[in-house]
């Protein structure tokens, strides 16, 4: 007698960096958009080039309310009508765009529940919004959890990770690239602060930190919400690599590596 078939977990960048994100994560029989910060139409288009019937997406996930994240709630409200838009309680005071109270969710961070057959956990995060969260996602024993938007790892974050089988981790800038950029001094200490993003370095630390503390199990590692004055995808990617590899960590075989692009629809990871 064959065993049953385990559930499959899957996700896919539809755009990720300073301009808007959003992306997608299904397993057999639900959808989920966590974030709409491009527009409708292309969040449309990658439900499509996705083969994902809009019919079969039940929620909009949203980290927190900053415009490369929300920029197209209304939209979605009406082009999607059966899915809510989930936030907690802080987030949904700052949101501008307006979602019909019908097709409000609200979740508690900290507190999971439940979507389809997909649970998800919210969690804190360390950015300058109101009450910013990272997602991690289940299905039966798979893990996929997102981190962007977080100027440190806390010990919150990180007992988060753990057990991803696929993290969505920010690498959003090179430091030197960003002290020696254009921007204005209180922008670039807003950036490099611990209310602010990721750098380069310090995700390539908390990936060695992971892989020197947890267990040795297959893991995806996708590189997220890339600057586009302060970074690159090829930087983003080597450095991470670099650093990895100054602690013995060696990409292939049960480390794969990748960068998402933004304003580029990703292959579709499945755990």
């Amino acid at each position: 007698m064959k065993g049953k078939k385990s559930m499959a977990l899957s996700f896919c960048s539809f755009s990720s960096g300073s301009s808007g994100n959003c992306y997608l994560v299904k397993s057999d029989s639900t959808a989920l958009l966590i974030d709409a910060g491009i527009s409708g139409k292309k969040i449309l288009e990658g439900l499509n080039t996705t083969q994902t019937p809009e019919e079969q997406v039940q929620g909009v996930l949203v980290t927190h309310e900053h415009i490369d994240h929300v920029k197209s709630l209304r939209v979605l409200s009406k082009k999607l009508p059966g899915a809510k838009t989930y936030a907690n309680a802080g987030t949904w005071t700052q949101i501008q765009e307006n979602v019909p109270e019908g097709q409000r969710g609200l979740f508690i961070t900290g507190e999971a529940f439940s979507i389809g057959d997909i649970k998800i956990k919210p969690f804190h995060i360390s950015h300058d919004a109101a009450e910013p969260v990272g997602f991690s996602l289940f299905a039966e024993e798979k893990q996929i959890t997102i981190v962007t938007d977080t100027g440190c790892i806390t010990e919150e974050i990180f007992d988060e990770i753990r057990q991803a089988d696929l993290l969505t981790l920010e690498a959003n800038h090179d430091e030197n690239m960003l002290k020696v950029g254009r921007y204005p001094w209180n922008v670039k200490q807003r950036i490099l602060g611990s209310r602010g993003h990721l750098s380069n370095v310090a995700a390539g630390n908390c990936l060695c930190r992971l892989l020197d503390e947890c267990c040795s199990k297959p893991r995806k590692i996708l590189l997220a919400h890339l600057s586009r004055e302060n970074n690159f995808p090829e930087m983003a990617y080597q450095t991470i690599k670099n650093v990895l590899e100054e602690s013995e960590h060696y990409l292939g075989g049960q480390l794969q590596l990748n960068t998402m692009m933004k304003d580029e629809i990703s292959m579709i990871y499945t755990v």
